[in-house]
């Protein structure tokens, strides 16, 4: 069928994240940290145990939610990906469907299993299915400074861009919808009213 192939792309994304993930796991001490090209990109080997964005509820169960927010998310991915390639939809916009599941499944894996595959579920957590952290390690430091003292708000405060760290499947996850964002007029273009003829040949909208 021909939806096979936007999920050949998801699969494969998925495995290289979850090679890397493992490559950093088994070659790696938490928080070590290497250079790869200079200063600004970096390897540096965290775990994620927060829900999104590093955030945290205090709430035991608010992982084991998300995670089957995930998983459902997930499953209503595959579905709508295969429902709209049917449809034949725009295949730019089934491309970047399929790498945005592929990021959200790479990163469902850890919060799924990682707690026991790697036992690395956070002390607290009330079991370890469900309550895995995820494993993150690219990181693009790309310059920091301090604000001058003269300015309002920000100034003598200490300025680091870009200092988040993700992985392969955040990566993912992310061009996916910059490229939905950047061609959606191209991909979902407005059904504008064609012009018939009635009886008296005058033009009127459908």
């Amino acid at each position: 069928m021909k939806y096979y192939k936007y999920f050949i792309l998801t699969i494969a994304v998925i495995a290289f994240d979850q090679f890397t993930k493992m490559l950093v796991y088994t070659n790696m001490n938490l928080y070590e940290e290497f250079n790869v090209l200079g200063e600004w990109f970096r390897i540096h080997f965290i775990l994620n145990e927060g829900i999104a964005f590093g955030m945290k509820l205090n709430w035991p169960y608010a992982k084991v939610v998300l995670t089957l927010f995930r998983l459902v998310a997930s499953v209503g991915g595959v579905y709508l990906l295969v429902k709209y390639a049917k449809k034949g939809m725009h295949p730019g916009a089934l491309w970047a469907g399929a790498l945005i599941l592929a990021g959200a499944v790479g990163n469902l894996i850890d919060s799924l299993f990682y707690g026991i595959w790697l036992d690395n579920a956070p002390y607290d957590a009330p079991f370890a299915l469900f309550n895995g952290q995820v494993i993150d390690m690219l990181y693009f430091p790309l310059f920091e400074f301090t604000w001058p003292s003269w300015m309002p708000i920000v100034g003598g405060q200490y300025f680091h861009f870009f200092n988040a760290i993700f992985n392969v499947a955040d990566s993912s996850i992310f061009i996916g919808v910059v490229i939905l964002l950047i061609f959606q007029k191209r991909f979902f273009p407005e059904n504008k009213p064609t012009p018939s003829i009635d009886k008296d040949f005058h033009y009127v909208a459908n």
